[in-house]
């Protein structure tokens, strides 16, 4: 057994001797068997007739607690009839009562060499081991009432007698015999399932395996049969029940943390049928027909499972921060059980834990100021573009923008800015954002195509939800922030695997959404301006992204800066080379995977390649010829890039955590992760 089993038992051995009811109450407090009586009666009216009135009133004598005077009268029927044994083991048994031991057990003994009955060996067994109250016999004198109380066991023939079971378990528990006392618990609990014994021995026995609940239950369920009430609360004060509710509240911790681990899974797969779903309906619907009852449900139900899916990472907090806090105060815990606590080690872990729960339950509460990108676009800098934009929703049927603001890059994306209210009703601030760095060589009639598409999203209202999505994602990247910042970020921090873990599995199912919400905004397009114009504009937008980030952020920037230069007018960069052309056929032809946001462009293309447009549009001039003054705002956004590069090199040095931009889609926005740089 461990060191602590040893313990325990130790401590239940001393509450047995504390609590003197405990053998009077599990071996000879069973009332008399009437049947049994009148045969020991019958036997001793054929030795001694007149003798029987004399046994029966001292056996109420002695049932009663006058030991006395049963001791008195039982000496009367010993006289009378020598060979009696039930009388000298009364007697006997009235005498070791009253403190005359050596007397008692010598007449015990006689009764045993008369006759060998159970009733005899037992009542010698239980005088030779417990001979006074709150004393026990000598090691030799247990032995021997161990072997006596199990030969008593084995010579009884009925099966309505549960007392020399339970002297067996006594003794053999006084005596600290495992084996014995288990052996003789285990039997009762077969023959005896209902006995007071049962439960109460089969507690103890619990409680030496360390199984506390079952420990717990079993002296209760004793209770319920008879056993004393102060008895049971001395066991369970005992340490038993402080235990038991240590593990009954880890059980149902576990219980909890299976179930949320299945919840994770059923995400998992619900995520998995419906992206099939989605590939499934898109090879099969109409493509030139309006939106089908089919695609409206799948929409709705897409939905509601992002929404249960965000609210799952909350509910999931506690859950977590259980995890660190029990993963951590188990390792403590090994340590002490070893006997060797580094002090460095545990101060890391336990320090780490608390970070990680705190820092979770923080970001929670952390609002972020929402900064809108770039600069606005006023109708006198580029009113050609602001009046495309109108003829554009004209066509479209929705409302048109309320702003266009610029970055430096190669963005091209619509949102709305409102309460959740206003978003639902149309009331909402609609805003496009348009990176300048895709105008160059953008002729109108694609630029339409991209544009359609965008106003696709504002007409499906896919801009007007996702409050719950929106906030999980701010959630989570405010704690892969923090993580990082305060040096968490690492593999053995079950905090920091979990939003991994979790971000893997939000993206899988609010991915499958997003794609599905292009493809029905690319048809939208494809219908309104042809799918040569949504190719055309398509693959402009792949080109310009790659080229712009291979060739004018990473090589012209840092040749600028390393000369102390000025940058370039990045517009008027000629980017067309090898590498960048490979790379850009790479990411037309290669097939979409279930981290893109976006079907890839092959994908999109044949999507669209059944649509029919009816429209015939005649060619147009370049986009930047919709702009005022097209060379202010170039020099504008390559002068507000070089300040960009500068003052992220600046930042990052060693020891700090920087970001880097990973950039989902060909017209979404960057998502920064962090970077630790130590």
């Amino acid at each position: 057994m461990r060191s602590s089993d040893i313990g325990i038992l130790r401590l239940l051995c001393l509450f047995l001797l504390l609590v003197p009811c405990n053998l009077a109450f599990c071996t000879l407090s069973a009332s008399r068997d009437p049947q049994k009586e009148q045969a020991i009666l019958q036997k001793l009216a054929a030795l001694s007739p007149g003798a029987v009135d004399t046994f029966q009133r001292a056996t109420v004598a002695m049932d009663s607690g006058d030991y006395s005077r049963a001791a008195q009268l039982f000496a009367e029927v010993r006289r009378s009839a020598p060979a009696f044994s039930p009388a000298l083991r009364r007697e006997g048994g009235s005498l070791v009562q009253l403190g005359q031991t050596d007397n008692g057990l010598a007449l015990l003994e006689r009764a045993v060499n008369i006759e060998r009955s159970p009733e005899n060996l037992a009542s010698l067994a239980e005088a030779l081991a417990y001979p006074n109250k709150g004393k026990v016999g000598t090691q030799t004198q247990m032995q021997r009432a161990l072997r006596l109380a199990q030969e008593a066991h084995t010579r009884y023939q009925g099966s309505d007698d549960f007392t020399y079971l339970a002297l067996v378990a006594q003794i053999a528990l006084s005596l600290k015999s495992e084996g014995d006392f288990r052996h003789a618990t285990e039997t009762l609990v077969y023959e005896y399932p209902n006995a007071v014994p049962t439960h109460y021995f089969n507690a103890i026995r619990s409680a030496m395996d360390g199984d506390w609940i079952a420990a717990e239950d079993e002296i209760r369920n004793a209770e319920r049969l008879g056993l004393p009430k102060e008895v049971v609360q001395q066991f369970l004060a005992s340490g038993v029940h402080t235990r038991a509710t240590a593990w009954r509240s880890a059980h149902y911790a576990l219980y909890l943390l299976v179930a949320w681990v299945c919840g994770l899974l059923m995400l998992f797969l619900a995520g998995k049928l419906f992206s099939t779903m989605t590939l499934s309906y898109l090879g099969r619907a109409d493509p030139n027909s309006s939106a089908s009852r089919a695609e409206t449900a799948l929409r709705r139900y897409y939905r509601w499972l992002i929404n249960i899916a965000g609210s799952y990472y909350y509910f999931s907090i506690p859950f977590v921060s259980f995890l660190v806090l029990a993963v951590a105060g188990s390792i403590l815990y090994g340590f002490l059980i070893v006997g060797h606590v580094p002090e460095q080690l545990i101060a890391i872990i336990v320090m780490g834990a608390i970070v990680t729960v705190y820092q979770m339950v923080r970001c929670l509460f952390i609002r972020v100021n929402s900064k809108e990108p770039g600069r606005s676009l006023s109708a006198e800098e580029a009113p050609g573009l602001w009046n495309l934009t109108r003829e554009v929703a004209d066509e479209l049927g929705t409302r048109s923008l309320d702003a266009i603001r610029v970055t430096p890059g190669t963005e091209m994306a619509v949102y709305e800015r409102g309460s959740f209210r206003d978003r639902r009703k149309g009331l909402a601030k609609c805003t496009l954002v348009m990176g300048l760095q895709l105008l160059p060589g953008f002729d109108q009639n694609p630029f339409r195509a991209v544009l359609a598409h965008e106003y696709g999203h504002l007409a499906h209202r896919d801009t007007a939800g996702g409050d719950v999505a929106l906030r999980v994602n701010q959630d989570m990247v405010k704690f892969a922030y923090a993580m990082a910042y305060a040096g968490q970020a690492v593999w053995w921090n079950i905090g920091f695997q979990f939003l991994r873990l979790y971000h893997f599995l939000f993206c899988r199912i609010s991915h499958g959404s997003t794609r599905l919400q292009e493809v029905l905004a690319d048809r939208a397009a494809a219908r309104l301006y042809g799918v040569r114009s949504f190719e055309e504009g398509l693959r402009h937008i792949v080109r310009r992204h790659i080229e712009f980030n291979h060739v004018v952020a990473i090589r012209q920037l840092s040749a600028s800066l390393e000369a102390n230069s000025t940058l370039k007018n990045v517009c008027a960069l000629d980017m067309r080379q090898k590498a960048v052309e490979q790379e850009i056929d790479h990411e037309i032809h290669r097939p979409t995977s279930e981290d893109d946001t976006h079907p890839s462009p092959m994908d999109r293309f044949r999507l669209v390649a059944p649509v029919i447009c009816k429209n015939q549009w005649t060619p147009s001039g370049p986009v930047l010829d919709l702009f005022a003054d097209r060379e202010a705002i170039s020099r504008e956004m390559s002068s507000h890039i070089e300040k960009m590069v500068k003052a992220s090199l600046a930042a990052s040095v060693p020891g700090t955590v920087t970001f880097k931009p990973f950039h989902h889609g060909y017209h979404g926005r960057n998502v920064w992760v962090p970077v630790n740089r130590r």
